[in-house]
């Protein structure tokens, strides 16, 4: 099995001692994207559907890079800092997977890094 390392300017540097995603033979894990915008290095935090926009452009950026799109993603992992965030970032979701959305689990957690409302990671296949 072949193990690549695919990397983006158009997505957010890693914040820790992890890469952006990793190809292994057909399957693509990308690590959890928060809402950074990748030209400015700041956080978008004016509201959860402007936050979760940010966070799936920059999805659809590490994909883009892998030569891959929505379409290709199997498996999604959505964190939230809070379950009364989940109608909306629910609704702005279901905009990217208009057509068969991938699994998925969507869970609220205690506390995400650098304070983000919503870290979502997905799973794709060539």
């Amino acid at each position: 099995m072949s193990k690549k390392i695919i990397s983006t300017a158009n997505a957010p540097s890693a914040i820790g001692p992890y890469s952006q995603a990793i190809l292994a033979g057909d399957t693509l894990y990308c690590s959890g994207q928060i809402a950074i915008n990748p030209e400015t290095g700041n956080l978008v935090l004016d509201n959860i559907e402007v936050e979760t926009h940010q966070v799936m452009k920059n999805i659809e950026a590490v994909l883009d890079a892998a030569q891959m799109s929505l379409k290709n993603v199997v498996k999604c992992s959505i964190f939230m800092s809070s379950m009364n965030h989940y109608k909306t970032i629910n609704e702005v979701y279901a905009t990217y997977f208009t057509d068969n959305p991938p699994a998925r689990e969507a869970v609220a957690v205690k506390t995400l890094p650098k304070d983000v409302n919503v870290e979502i990671s997905v799973i794709a296949v060539k």
